[in-house]
């Protein structure tokens, strides 16, 4: 049994800015009223003009973002769900910079100087440690010959959910736009090969170690 399927209620969190975050990201792909819709969907109208406090509390339940989740599958279709959370994730990292690029401690010029390799290892694996160090999502990094595997344990984004093929599409749109700012704007095919919600034991999302150009 996987640690994602053993609880009842997960009582599990991102932290209140993380959460925050995630909102503001979708309302920037959605607009504020295609927000409200969703999480009016979602069952989560306390929410509604009342995004989660900017601190580091514990107060986003995985649940909500599995909802989030399942609610734009349900308005927009599984097609139109996957964009939108693709693009959301892409906006979340950048928000997410702001707010964590001091304690990441990427940006100083060592790093940059680094080969594009390490360079990604080194970042990839340093948000894996974000995660882990300020929520209860639970990240761990490996890799084979040509990707980074970016494995988690425990996954908020699909959080309750039970789909056919994985969903974590906010996952792989934040490890896009981690790739892009790590490479200095190149892209990188970021692919999700297996999900909890599908019925794997962990979400495993590949990350090409060589750009696409």
């Amino acid at each position: 049994m996987s640690i994602q399927s053993s609880a009842e209620t997960s009582g599990f969190y991102y932290p209140n800015n993380m959460g925050r975050i995630v909102l503001q990201a979708l309302e920037e792909v959605m607009g504020r009223n295609g927000v409200n819709a969703l999480l009016t969907l979602a069952k989560l109208r306390h929410l509604v003009n009342n995004y989660p406090p900017n601190n580091l509390e514990k107060g986003f339940r995985f649940e909500d973002f599995g909802a989030i989740t399942q609610g734009l599958d349900d308005m927009y279709g599984p097609r139109g769900g996957r964009g939108l959370g693709i693009r959301a994730g892409r906006s979340a990292f950048k928000y997410a910079l702001r707010e964590f690029g001091a304690v990441l401690g990427i940006a100083d010029l060592a790093f940059r100087l680094l080969p594009l390799g390490m360079k990604m290892k080194v970042g990839i694996n340093t948000f894996a440690e974000t995660f882990n160090k300020f929520s209860d999502q639970m990240v761990r990094l490996e890799e084979d010959e040509v990707h980074f595997i970016w494995v988690i344990e425990r996954c908020p984004v699909c959080w309750g959910r039970k789909t056919e093929i994985p969903c974590c599409h906010a996952a792989v749109g934040i490890l896009q736009e981690g790739a892009h700012w790590l490479s200095g704007g190149k892209s990188f095919r970021v692919e999700e090969v297996e999900c909890i919600a599908a019925g794997a034991e962990t979400c495993r999302i590949l990350v090409d170690k060589r750009p696409l150009d």
